[in-house]
């Protein structure tokens, strides 16, 4: 399995401004800790060992509490220059890797699922990308993904009223060499421009994990987080 994670941490929360002050959305503060805490923390529970934190706005504020939280743990920084998207972000990151498969996280959002059983399918099908998938009811706020009997990914659907399916829950294990020799822009999207652009040429598989999910993109959904995660440490 690999020990070794990316944690997007550049998101500019816009959508935060009315409840938070101007900063990046994994560092929202819930509970009393940032929001990132909690990424870690899973991680860490998961056998992570190695963090690599893909930066971009205000990314000397998340560098500085990293270092002073975190003195012990083996991080490093890939900062980017101009905003690269979540595609370019995971491109830029990856150039520092060794290992072939890495786990690839969104700082503003907790899946808490068993990473060896997502490395575990990912391993068996030999998969370009391994997606974590979150069976949910009754939403609008995500697109829906659809998988066949082998587990390989059927489908994306857009962004509409579903009374229940599967979302993509964030959390991907990604084969990084395989990931680096596309030909993709400096600055893309991961998942339009990549899982749902090659999803006919690659292989790219789903593990569905019913395991708590929460993502703080916006308010509500914040102090939701503020609520569940108060006796988390």
């Amino acid at each position: 399995m690999s020990k070794e994670a990316i944690i997007l941490s550049g998101g500019l929360g816009t959508r935060l401004r009315t409840v938070v002050a101007d900063i990046p959305k994994c560092m929202a503060m819930v509970a009393g800790k940032p929001f990132l805490h909690y990424v870690i923390s899973h991680l860490q529970k998961q056998g992570i060992e190695k963090f690599t934190f893909a930066l971009g706005y205000k990314h000397k504020m998340i560098e500085s509490w990293l270092t002073t939280q975190y003195p012990n743990l083996w991080m490093r920084f890939s900062v980017e220059e101009m905003p690269l998207g979540t595609g370019g972000a995971i491109k830029q990151a990856c150039n520092y890797f060794t290992e072939e498969n890495v786990v690839v996280v969104n700082g503003d959002t907790l899946f808490s699922i068993e990473i060896s059983k997502l490395s575990e399918i990912h391993s068996l099908n030999e998969a370009d990308c391994t997606l974590s998938l979150k069976p949910m009811k009754n939403f609008n706020r995500y697109g829906l993904v659809t998988i066949n009997p082998d587990l390989s990914i059927a489908a994306f659907k857009e962004k509409q009223y579903y009374e229940n399916g599967l979302i993509n829950g964030g959390v991907y294990m990604l084969n990084a060499p395989k990931f680096l020799k596309e030909e993709l822009p400096g600055i893309f999207s991961f998942e339009k421009d990549y899982l749902e652009k090659y999803i006919d040429v690659r292989r790219m598989y789903g593990l569905v994990q019913d395991e708590y999910f929460i993502d703080i993109g916006i308010p509500d959904d914040l102090k939701k987080a503020q609520l569940e995660l108060a006796g988390i440490h």
